[in-house]
Protein backbone atom coordinates (compact mmCIF):
# COMPACT_ATOMS: atom_id res chain seq x y z
CA UNK A 1 0.00 0.00 0.00
CA UNK A 2 1.28 3.36 -0.81
CA UNK A 3 1.09 6.36 1.08
CA UNK A 4 -1.97 8.03 -0.85
CA UNK A 5 -4.03 4.82 -0.22
CA UNK A 6 -3.16 4.97 3.90
CA UNK A 7 -4.23 8.13 3.55
CA UNK A 8 -7.52 7.85 1.65
CA UNK A 9 -8.39 5.39 4.08
CA UNK A 10 -7.28 7.14 7.00
CA UNK A 11 -9.68 10.10 5.93
CA UNK A 12 -12.43 7.39 5.00
CA UNK A 13 -12.46 6.58 8.40
CA UNK A 14 -12.45 9.41 10.21
CA UNK A 15 -15.56 10.70 8.64
CA UNK A 16 -17.37 7.70 8.37
CA UNK A 17 -16.36 7.24 12.41
CA UNK A 18 -17.77 11.08 12.81
CA UNK A 19 -20.65 10.37 11.11
CA UNK A 20 -21.66 7.00 12.15
CA UNK A 21 -21.07 9.02 15.66
CA UNK A 22 -23.38 11.75 15.43
CA UNK A 23 -26.26 9.24 13.27
CA UNK A 24 -25.69 7.16 16.86
CA UNK A 25 -26.60 10.60 19.04
CA UNK A 26 -23.25 9.83 20.69
CA UNK A 27 -21.11 11.99 19.13
CA UNK A 28 -17.50 11.44 17.48
CA UNK A 29 -15.09 9.53 19.51
CA UNK A 30 -12.25 11.13 18.81
CA UNK A 31 -10.04 11.34 15.57
CA UNK A 32 -8.28 8.38 16.76
CA UNK A 33 -11.11 6.91 17.76
CA UNK A 34 -13.12 7.99 14.74
CA UNK A 35 -10.24 6.55 12.11
CA UNK A 36 -10.99 3.08 14.19
CA UNK A 37 -14.72 2.87 14.01
CA UNK A 38 -14.38 4.13 10.55
CA UNK A 39 -12.12 1.31 9.07
CA UNK A 40 -14.00 -1.36 11.06
CA UNK A 41 -16.67 -0.31 9.72
CA UNK A 42 -15.67 -0.10 5.96
CA UNK A 43 -14.71 -3.99 6.35
CA UNK A 44 -17.94 -4.45 8.17
CA UNK A 45 -20.19 -2.45 5.35
CA UNK A 46 -17.94 -4.17 2.96
CA UNK A 47 -19.09 -7.70 4.17
CA UNK A 48 -22.78 -6.41 4.52
CA UNK A 49 -23.32 -5.41 0.82
CA UNK A 50 -20.92 -8.17 -0.86
CA UNK A 51 -23.45 -10.88 1.17
CA UNK A 52 -26.43 -8.76 0.20
CA UNK A 53 -25.38 -8.95 -3.13
CA UNK A 54 -25.49 -4.86 -3.06
CA UNK A 55 -23.57 -3.39 -5.76
CA UNK A 56 -22.93 0.16 -4.05
CA UNK A 57 -20.19 1.59 -6.92
CA UNK A 58 -16.52 2.84 -6.30
CA UNK A 59 -15.36 5.97 -5.57
CA UNK A 60 -14.80 8.67 -2.45
CA UNK A 61 -18.77 8.95 -1.70
CA UNK A 62 -19.69 5.57 -2.04
CA UNK A 63 -16.66 4.23 0.07
CA UNK A 64 -17.62 6.65 2.63
CA UNK A 65 -21.50 5.34 2.59
CA UNK A 66 -20.66 1.95 2.78
CA UNK A 67 -18.59 2.67 5.84
CA UNK A 68 -20.43 4.80 7.89
CA UNK A 69 -23.14 1.88 7.30
CA UNK A 70 -20.91 -0.42 8.62
CA UNK A 71 -19.64 1.84 11.61
CA UNK A 72 -23.47 2.92 12.46
CA UNK A 73 -24.09 -0.84 12.74
CA UNK A 74 -20.78 -1.29 14.55
CA UNK A 75 -21.72 1.06 17.10
CA UNK A 76 -25.02 -0.42 17.24
CA UNK A 77 -23.83 -4.36 18.89
CA UNK A 78 -21.10 -2.59 20.98
CA UNK A 79 -24.02 -0.32 22.73
CA UNK A 80 -25.98 -3.80 22.96
CA UNK A 81 -22.87 -5.59 23.97
CA UNK A 82 -22.27 -2.85 26.67
CA UNK A 83 -26.01 -3.33 28.13
CA UNK A 84 -25.80 -6.94 28.37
Amino acid sequence: MDTHGLIVWLVIGAVAGWLAGTVMKGGGFGLIGDIIVGIVGAFIGGWLAAALHIDIGGGLISSILTATVGAVLLILIIRMVKRA
